[in-house]
């Protein structure tokens, strides 16, 4: 079946596609009213980071990280995660959310503190995993921040899609239509940047490494830029692992991904292993491999399922298939109070059904190679119309507006049956809206940023007034979807889930840590 077969077919049951699991999660950095960087810790009023279901901290104790749960329904998400932030600024006294991805001044390295979880084993390695990035990258690329939208289809979906299968059958199937959605992401994601890309300046504190080959303009005391630069976040000069590039994980399969992320996590790392496990008594990262674990793997988009007690990432992807996708490539909406706007949201539905419905041939690490450099052409230049980007080693190229108009014209046809399965026209009227950025590079959210950026004359007072107006609007709202007290009852109850946890440690850290890296071919432990 082609393309537009396959969307007949879901498109028949309304539900396949009204009951869409939305999932986001948006980081964030505390700053003072002065739009530096939180000294404080993670606020007691918040609860335990480690347990909190809601609010929890990513890399530093000034890097909050917000979670809905899963919604079926896009203004419930969103109220979800502004009801969220409102709560999170009533236990931050005078201190405000910074509304970038890229922080702007950090004095110095040793002023971001590691994350703190408490004393449990689990608390502990995830602190010791941080200290590892921390000595791996530094600790500023470790404080960027991003917004996560996960995304998942309803059971509907797959009946309509494949009808009647077999449990082994339809997990099967499940899995590959994903891997394929993940593949046409590579070929086309770039579209996400391009469109919603948000960072195309940053301070100089980032420029540490070789740059002469790129011609960075300068406003405003240390703001650096691109002229037509879209998502630097996500070029070599952000939120990327060099050591990384040499790794050969293919997405034709679950089991060929599998396979490529298990060698990853068992492949030592020399530049790793100069850094020490243990020196002189003190852990400095889990283990000396390329990865510590699973999440140090920096990837665009990532298949995911959820996990059970003690169950690492790929073991829970290997028991029962992929479940849902991690779309990580969406930077800060600088613009929003929350971090995401229903637009950004909306499209994502739309590109993603068709990624998953569309035809997606398997990829070679050549081919996988081509699509990543089409990635690098637009988050460091997407915004020049005349951009030739290649799809396939051999491929046609076009120009990114002519690549563009081509997705467009049949994410129109998505557009169409969503709108139709709710009686409504908003998914058209985003569609037209984003169109029109694809004509006039101007219209894009990096294109914004980037004209209030030297309207302000640099990052920072842009980043404060809009940090201030943000907190005004918030702390103006109503709650929506929770209340105060609900969230003030998790915040305690997370605090005794804590202690629970810390009290009922039967291992010695090392234990803990020589369990779980049972499978690791040396001893990562000894004495360096």
């Amino acid at each position: 079946m082609d393309f537009s077969q396959r969307l007949e077919r879901v498109s028949a049951n309304p539900q396949a596609l009204t009951q869409i699991g939305r999932g986001l999660e948006r980081e964030a950095l505390r700053i003072t009213p002065q739009g530096k960087l939180s000294p404080q810790p993670h606020p007691a009023g918040l609860g335990s980071a480690l347990t909190n279901q809601w609010i929890t901290t990513d890399f530093a104790e000034s890097l909050l990280e917000f979670i809905t749960p899963v919604s079926r329904n896009v203004d419930e998400l969103l109220s979800q995660l502004s009801d969220i932030h409102k709560f999170s600024y009533s236990q931050m006294g005078e201190e405000m959310l910074w509304p970038m991805s890229m922080p702007c001044y950090v004095g110095d390295e040793s002023d971001i503190q590691l994350a703190q979880y408490g004393s449990s084993n689990i608390g502990r390695m995830k602190t010791l995993y941080r200290e590892g990035l921390k000595r791996r990258y530094g600790s500023v690329m470790q404080i960027i921040s991003g917004v996560h939208f996960n995304f998942s289809f309803p059971d509907s979906f797959w009946e309509q899609l494949f009808g009647a299968q077999s449990g082994f059958e339809r997990q099967a199937a499940v899995s590959d239509t994903y891997f394929a959605l993940i593949r046409n992401y590579y070929r086309f994601g770039w579209l996400i940047p391009y469109l919603f890309g948000a960072s195309p300046a940053l301070c100089g504190s980032f420029l540490k490494r070789d740059t002469d080959h790129l011609q960075f303009s300068k406003t405003g005391a240390g703001t650096y830029f691109l002229p037509q630069s879209t998502a630097l976040r996500l070029s070599d000069l952000g939120y990327t692992n060099h050591a990384q590039s040499a790794l050969k994980i293919g997405f034709n399969s679950l089991e060929q991904y599998l396979e490529g992320l298990q060698q990853a996590i068992h492949t030592p790392s020399e530049e790793f292993a100069e850094i020490g496990v243990k020196v002189d008594g003190e852990l400095r990262q889990l283990n000396t491999n390329v990865l510590q674990i699973e999440n140090e793997l920096y990837a665009p988009i990532r298949p995911k399922r959820v996990t059970q007690s003690g169950e690492k990432p790929s073991e829970a992807l290997g028991r029962g298939g992929v479940e849902y996708i991690e779309v990580r490539s969406l930077d800060v909406n600088p613009f929003s109070p929350i971090g995401i706007t229903a637009d950004q949201v909306r499209f994502l539905d739309l590109f993603l059904i068709w990624a998953a419905l569309s035809p997606s041939d398997e990829m070679n690490d050549a081919e996988l190679a081509c699509w990543r450099d089409n990635w690098k052409k637009v988050v460091l230049g997407g915004r020049d119309p005349e951009l030739q980007l290649q799809i396939g080693c051999d491929g046609e190229r076009l120009t990114l507006p002519e690549w563009a108009r081509h997705v467009f014209a049949e994410l129109k046809q998505v557009a169409i049956v969503m709108d139709q399965a709710y009686g409504s026209d908003v998914y058209q009227q985003t569609l037209t809206k984003l169109a029109g950025w694809i004509e006039n590079p101007d219209l894009t959210l990096s294109a914004q940023v980037l004209r209030q950026i030297e309207a302000h004359e640099g990052i920072g007072r842009f980043g404060l007034e809009l940090a201030a107006s943000h907190a005004e609007w918030l702390n103006a709202q109503g709650y929506s979807r929770y209340s105060q007290a609900e969230f003030e009852q998790e915040a305690a109850s997370s605090v005794a889930k804590q202690q629970q946890i810390e009290q009922t440690d039967a291992l010695s850290f090392e234990s803990f840590l020589a369990d779980y890296f049972a499978d690791l071919e040396a001893n990562a432990f000894r004495e360096a």
